[in-house]
């Protein structure tokens, strides 16, 4: 009880804030391309210049930063049909493994040869090879990442969704894409769920698909989603790896319940409940079941917006701006081999 009394006062303020930026977002469309998440964080950032000491919101910023951050990620599993993905998104796979691979391996490459910090260059690799925001938050307490390395890859993965989401649709279609292609395209090579409905959106309406390119990239972005789960276990492992250089036998199985990410098993369990749930109820059963898994998807943005408002408190706006250039080259490098390598992998299997 002590412990909610101290943090509330933060909590509350993390509320208020998300609660304004959701609803700006809802009120002006023009905002729904950079999303709610990075405009808390933003307006946070911004009050974080005036208000310098926490005071007695500090132990609740902290509080959601971390563990309403974890939960949103857990709840982000009901949004997840796994039989919907498994029959629909297969044929993306090959696509979807290709750029993962890809923004990694350049997020490896490039932290060493740019020294680039570590923790920063795996969000913001994770970040744009999976699925933005809800990656970066499920692997950033595996890493034990602090909430400025958070904002900078969340502030990196933010420029290119906004970038993507006006160019990709004139882009496709200069190059001729299909509807299945661009589909494809935009659920493979853009970051953020909800820069991939922009990208998506404009291209059903320039192109009077009737919503059919949505749905598909849609898809293939949840399918992407599910990668969360076997990065943060290896995120684990290697950090475990290195733990047991530094630390005897003992401390190390005393270290592994705390680097071992539980609240990915409990994303994985919801993931299942809504499969099971929608896969056995008929008729009214169904739609109800729907209707709770949508409103729990829903809770899950929303407690991800209190989360980055909270980093947004945390994190000094300035230092970000002069620490930025090479997080930001890594980021520009990531998303143009995605994007390259999605198209060309299309033109591999006879889609594109």
């Amino acid at each position: 009880m002590t412990r909610i009394k101290e943090s509330a006062p933060g909590m509350l303020l993390c509320l208020g804030t998300a609660l304004i930026c959701w609803l700006l977002v809802q009120l002006v469309p023009v905002l729904e391309v950079a999303g709610a998440p990075v405009l808390a964080m933003l307006t946070a950032m911004l009050i974080g210049i005036f208000w310098k000491e926490k005071g007695i919101a500090k132990k609740g910023i902290a509080f959601t930063s971390k563990y309403v951050l974890q939960c949103a990620v857990v709840l982000l599993g009901f949004g997840l049909n796994l039989s919907t993905v498994a029959r629909v998104g297969l044929t993306s796979l090959p696509i979807i493994i290709s750029t993962i691979t890809t923004s990694l391996v350049l997020s490896f490459v490039l932290c060493r040869a740019l020294r680039i910090p570590k923790k920063t260059a795996i969000l913001v690799g994770v970040g744009s090879s999976i699925c933005g925001g809800s990656a970066i938050a499920a692997a950033a307490p595996v890493v034990d990442a602090d909430d400025e390395e958070i904002a900078q890859s969340i502030s990196v993965i933010f420029l290119f969704n906004v970038i993507a989401a006006l160019i990709f649709p004139t882009l496709g279609g200069l190059m001729g894409m299909s509807n299945e292609g661009f589909g494809l395209f935009a659920g493979t090579a853009v970051n953020d769920t909800s820069s991939v409905t922009a990208a998506a959106s404009t291209w059903d309406t320039l192109h009077g698909t009737g919503g059919a390119v949505l749905e598909s990239a849609t898809i293939v972005k949840l399918t992407r989603t599910l990668a969360i789960i076997p990065i943060t276990v290896v995120l684990a492992f290697v950090r475990m790896r290195q733990e047991k250089k530094t630390q005897s036998a003992g401390a190390q199985k005393l270290q592994l319940r705390k680097i071992f990410p539980v609240f990915i098993l409990y994303f994985v369990l919801a993931s299942v409940v809504t499969t099971v749930a929608t896969s056995l109820c008929r008729g009214s059963a169904l739609d109800t079941a729907n209707g709770i898994f949508g409103e729990l998807k829903t809770l899950s943005k929303f407690m991800i917006v209190m989360a980055m408002a909270a980093i947004g408190f945390n994190t000094d706006i300035v230092k970000l701006i002069k620490t930025g250039g090479k997080p930001m080259l890594l980021g520009l490098c990531c998303w143009i081999g995605i994007a390259c390598v999605s198209i060309l992998m299309q033109h591999l299997l006879g889609i594109f």
